[in-house]
């Protein structure tokens, strides 16, 4: 069988666009002084179905692949996505004021920046 690409470049450019669009619209929020609603849980779940096919598709790849990457560490980054964005809107929930959706700011933009070291543990760079 071929090898795969660990950050399977469809799987992350949806998953960047989503949680992208997270963050942009957490932005308007906050500008706005409103909590996030159902629309911005809708786009934060369909964000991590995304998030979720690129950590199989990812732990797929690192048990297939001949490359030199740490498995801890990249295991560990795909956790670390797939639960940032949960834990943000849980905690928005609780704490439903301008806090709170800050707090989404943060997950958003820790996964986005998740993101981008998994790329690079994958290519190996610094791994």
């Amino acid at each position: 069988m071929p090898p795969l690409s660990a950050v399977n470049v469809w799987v992350l450019l949806v998953a960047v666009v989503l949680v992208g669009a997270v963050l942009v619209s957490t932005v308007v929020l906050l500008v706005r002084d409103e909590s996030p609603g159902d629309p911005s849980y809708a786009l934060m779940a369909a964000a991590e179905v995304a998030l979720l096919v690129q950590a199989a598709w990812g732990i797929t790849a690192l048990v297939r692949t001949d490359r030199d990457v740490s498995a801890v560490i990249f295991v560990g980054y795909l956790a670390a996505v797939v639960v940032a964005l949960p834990l943000g809107a849980f905690w928005s929930l609780a704490e439903r004021n301008r806090a709170g959706t800050a707090v989404l700011l943060v997950a958003a933009a820790t996964v986005l920046a998740l993101e981008l070291r998994l790329d690079a543990i994958w290519d190996g760079a610094g791994a």
